[in-house]
């Protein structure tokens, strides 16, 4: 028997492509720079894993509520008063396993079969799938260098239809690292409440960002539904952990949807993340969010200088989008010859969308510095360009 449509509708990520490759060459002795994969390469901070070694010892294993553990859900309440300035009861948070989790629960509270969710192209693969495998439409809308790869209300407009019932964006967006505009959020909940549908704004690269501090798409609506996770800024991607913040109507059917799909979210994870709020904690992810800053301020001049086209400086998450077309007109290809002539992986621009794939790719500068440094001579040497 063959699997189902849906399933054979889902695309593989090509990146993976890239890192099989990338492993058999490790295997056989060859010495590969990784900047494919989108995960910090920090550690889990200590206090983080002290809480969870506690819990554990303690006997603290067992389910918790579907929505999570009360007193998480309470400190993500002190989180955003003391970060945003803006009151989220408890009532209306949700832990869930990942950010993966927190969407699925979003788009299976929010849509039907055949209703439409608008979204930025290029943009994070799992969201169009997640869409597709609740037979939602996902409604890809081309974004590029001039809007920064963000939408903004005046493209949601042009693409809207008597069955548009979600948006989402991603802001700072995987792969570009950009940042949506606070004045078009906020214009663009109010287009959705106008009409009836919700905005859904993916917010779990917000704790890395390197200009300014962005405000929490909460504060414009109490009605759009925000995306969090403990995997990038607190570096916890293996312990699976996110949540979510709902309008309060929506919060029934998203109890209802987390008690079938998954129970509850990791205990000991929970237990853990008690500990990512903490003084302590926090002064640990402080000093590598400025490291991570230092990693993009060496890679982002430095990729220019040897031809990649970068027009819009990403202010946060740690992803370079580049256009390769100065070199080539395959991406993939272009990646492929990278990876086995310079021994540097980098993501293919298939991965993210339809629009101009074959132009871009993504380098994730999630590697220490001196890593990086090794990275930008390879290339070099790799593209035949000449120092400065």
């Amino acid at each position: 028997m063959n699997s189902s449509r849906r399933a054979q509708g889902i695309a593989p990520f090509h990146v993976m492509d890239i890192l099989a490759r990338a492993k058999a060459l490790e295997a056989q002795g060859r010495d590969i720079i990784h900047l494919e994969i989108g995960e910090p390469d920090f550690p889990t901070p200590e206090p983080i894993v002290q809480m969870a070694m506690q819990a554990i010892r303690d006997g603290d294993v067992h389910y918790t509520p579907a929505l999570g553990l009360p007193e998480l859900r309470e400190s993500i309440t002190t989180f955003y008063r003391a970060r945003y300035g803006v009151e989220v009861p408890a009532s209306r948070i949700a832990v869930t396993p990942g950010a993966s989790g927190a969407l699925l629960l979003a788009l299976g509270v929010l849509l039907d079969a055949g209703d439409e969710i608008l979204m930025a192209d290029p943009g994070y693969p799992c969201n169009r799938h997640f869409a597709s495998f609740i037979d939602a439409v996902p409604v890809r809308i081309p974004v590029g260098p001039d809007t920064a790869f963000q939408l903004t209300p005046q493209r949601v407009e042009r693409h809207w239809t008597e069955r548009t019932k979600a948006v989402l964006l991603a802001s700072p967006s995987n792969p570009t690292g950009t940042l949506a505009r606070d004045a078009d959020i906020r214009d663009i909940a109010e287009l959705c409440a106008a009409r009836g549908a919700v905005l859904i704004v993916d917010e779990i690269y917000h704790g890395l960002v390197y200009e300014g501090s962005p405000q929490t798409a909460l504060a414009h609506s109490d009605q759009v539904i925000v995306i969090n996770s403990f995997s990038k800024y607190y570096h916890m991607t293996g312990w699976r952990l996110g949540w979510l913040a709902a309008p309060v109507h929506l919060m029934g059917g998203i109890e209802r949807l987390a008690q079938n799909l998954y129970l509850a979210p990791p205990t000991p994870a929970q237990f853990a993340a008690l500990a990512a709020f903490s003084e302590e904690t926090q002064a640990i992810l402080e000093g590598r969010r400025l490291e991570l800053k230092a990693r993009r301020d060496f890679l982002l001049p430095a990729l220019r200088e040897l031809g990649f086209g970068l027009p819009v400086a990403p202010e946060g998450a740690f992803y370079l989008y580049a256009d390769v077309s100065r070199f080539t007109g395959d991406s993939f290809a272009f990646a492929e010859q990278m990876l086995e002539k310079a021994g540097v992986a980098i993501t293919p621009g298939l991965d993210f969308g339809e629009v101009l794939p074959e132009k871009y790719v993504r380098f994730a500068y999630a590697r220490p510095l001196p890593v990086l440094q090794e990275a930008v001579t390879r290339i070099r040497r790799f593209l035949g360009v000449k120092s400065a």
